[in-house]
């Protein structure tokens, strides 16, 4: 599209290449290239010359100068209401169900809405309303094991985390009835799934059309891109391996809380995999016309207001927690499975609490049981850290997206290397610990709610877990868990209390298969444990004790099998 943007200074002259046009811009006085921008200038001054110019090689005007210009667009109609049963294991909110309604008619779409709002859950309804199955969801590492653990919780169907075996047979699996609707794969693994043969990069780079793709991706009817924001960039080899995996596809879907993280051009690769760039468009050449339209043919913004229209109106819709705060409840948990990467160190430590679990069971006298108890906490307190330890690095991606999405975060942890690890990669983070001074941790809390620039706390489950008002955050995260659901509650609480204007959203790190499952399961059964023993920390964690021997007594799976 041939644009001229009306800048505080000058006109911006902007076209598709044609030599004609050229050789007019060179007759304007004062006209100057601009290559960082790629588009040509002229001075303010000769307005008369530059609307001539316009006006005879039909270019479409538009002023930068004034960001609040309006621009003449219909209202934007609300989302249709769902009218369709969905056969799910729950409930949706309303919110929710107008989403769904929404992807069922437009088919390939980014789901926009605010962190919290449940776009997995959405996205998943979308799927099997659809029933497009199978369905492939790719998504960051750290969040593959929580895609399996949501289709489990909403639906009957089977979703496989992919891995090469599966990859291999999965017709053969298919036709003799052990049935897989999902397959669950991380960005990194995509060229091992679904690429039979790359080409070297060339001097003009590694084109899509080189690339051939395996028939593994033509079995799947529908494509789930979660954190599509990472498929950003046309030039990255993520971005080209997900474009030409989702081609094709009847339902694409694309997944994120900041679909631009930085300028409208960010936009440019999601709408390319879900191909709906031409519908923004209109045009047989969507790039150029989409950059010189909305990103003033380089890194910049241009007609906002527009663009936001034809996103909504196509293929695009956005909801902030304050929009849909009547229908969600005040408190809302998540949690978030995490392979630790402490496992073989985890694996011992667990083999020898087993150990002594046994001869805790055996010993006779009741003295002797009573001080094995202590040893107990100690040896589960070891394995809780271990675990820990090894979840930071799907930690660290969950921090990252939060503070990219321009959202606070308060974090919740005990151990002291955690908290030195967590300060090494975040050292503009203020914390909230122990070995903190009173007047440490006033200046923590002022900086936290009233600088809208610091985005991270971390706060120790004990100095923070009571007194304190962090609600200048709605997001706070656990890396490890406290005894109780008392504990639990008060560190939620320092987000969830007078003051606080949006629904608070609390995510549990677990390590996969540790004994963070077994506490968080004991904290979520007994979440009244605390009433149930009024202030006797000691006899808390005793009850814990019995329920854990309780669960390392029940049998294993290939003890039943």
């Amino acid at each position: 599209m041939n644009q001229i943007i009306k800048g505080r200074n000058e006109f911006e002259i902007r076209f598709q290449y044609r030599q004609f046009i050229v050789n007019a811009v060179k007759e304007l006085p004062g006209r100057r290239y601009r290559s960082d921008s790629k588009c040509w200038t002229v001075p303010l001054s000769f307005a008369d010359k530059v609307e001539a110019f316009a006006k005879k090689y039909r270019f479409e005007f538009s002023d930068s100068s004034n960001p609040h210009q309006e621009i003449n667009l219909p209202a934007l109609p609300p989302l249709p209401e769902l009218t369709q049963t969905i056969y799910l294991k729950g409930d949706m909110f309303p919110f929710q169900k107008r989403g769904v309604a929404y992807g069922l008619q437009k088919k390939r779409l980014i789901i926009g809405d605010e962190p919290g709002l449940g776009k997995t859950l959405q996205s998943i309804s979308i799927i099997t309303g659809a029933d497009a199955f199978p369905c492939l969801v790719i998504c960051p590492s750290s969040l593959k094991i929580n895609w399996q653990r949501e289709w489990s919780m909403w639906t009957h169907k089977r979703a496989v985390i992919l891995d090469e075996k599966i990859a291999k047979n999965w017709v053969y699996y298919n036709s003799v009835g052990y049935r897989m609707d999902v397959a669950i794969v991380n960005y990194e693994s995509l060229k091992k799934y679904f690429v039979s043969e790359m080409p070297e990069k060339g001097k003009n780079g590694l084109k899509l059309k080189d690339i051939k793709f395996s028939n593994f991706k033509d079995v799947f009817k529908s494509i789930i891109i979660d954190e599509s924001h990472r498929v950003k960039s046309f030039a990255a080899l993520q971005t080209k391996l997900t474009r030409g995996i989702a081609d094709g596809k009847e339902y694409r879907l694309a997944l994120t809380g900041t679909p631009v993280l930085n300028k409208p051009s960010d936009l440019c690769a999601q709408l390319g995999i879900i191909g709906q760039l031409n519908a923004i468009t209109g045009d047989h050449k969507p790039y150029p016309t989409f950059i010189n339209r909305y990103c003033q043919g380089g890194n910049g913004a241009a007609n906002l207001k527009e663009l936001n229209y034809k996103l909504n109106m196509n293929c695009f819709y956005r909801r902030a927690k304050e929009e849909v705060l009547t229908e969600l409840p005040a408190k809302m948990r998540q949690v978030i499975l995490s392979d630790i990467s402490t496992r073989r160190e985890y694996n011992d430590a667990i083999r020898d609490l087993e150990q002594y679990l046994k001869e805790y069971r055996n010993a006779s006298d009741e003295q002797i049981a009573k001080s094995m108890r202590g040893e107990i906490m100690v040896r589960i307190g070891v394995c809780k850290n271990i675990s820990a330890r090894g979840k930071l690095r799907e930690v660290r991606e969950f921090i990252d997206d939060t503070i990219e999405a321009n959202q606070k975060l308060i974090v919740f942890a005990h151990l002291k290397a955690v908290f030195d690890d967590l300060m090494k990669l975040y050292p503009e983070a203020v914390t909230i610990r122990g070995q903190d001074s009173m007047d440490d941790r006033q200046r923590a809390i002022d900086k936290f709610q009233n600088d809208p620039e610091q985005k991270l706390i971390f706060c120790s489950i004990k100095a923070a877990g009571v007194g304190l008002t962090l609600t200048a955050s709605s997001r706070v995260a656990f890396i490890e868990l406290p005894w109780t659901a008392a504990d639990c509650d008060q560190c939620e609480d320092r987000a969830h209390r007078i003051g606080q204007q949006d629904s608070v959203m609390c995510t549990y790190f677990l390590g996969k298969d540790t004994i963070d499952e077994k506490i968080y399961q004991i904290i979520q059964d007994k979440r009244d444990i605390h009433n149930q023993v009024v202030g006797n920390t000691v006899e808390i964690e005793t009850s814990i004790v019995d329920n854990l021997l309780n669960l390392f007594n029940q049998p294993k799976m290939e003890e039943v099998q």
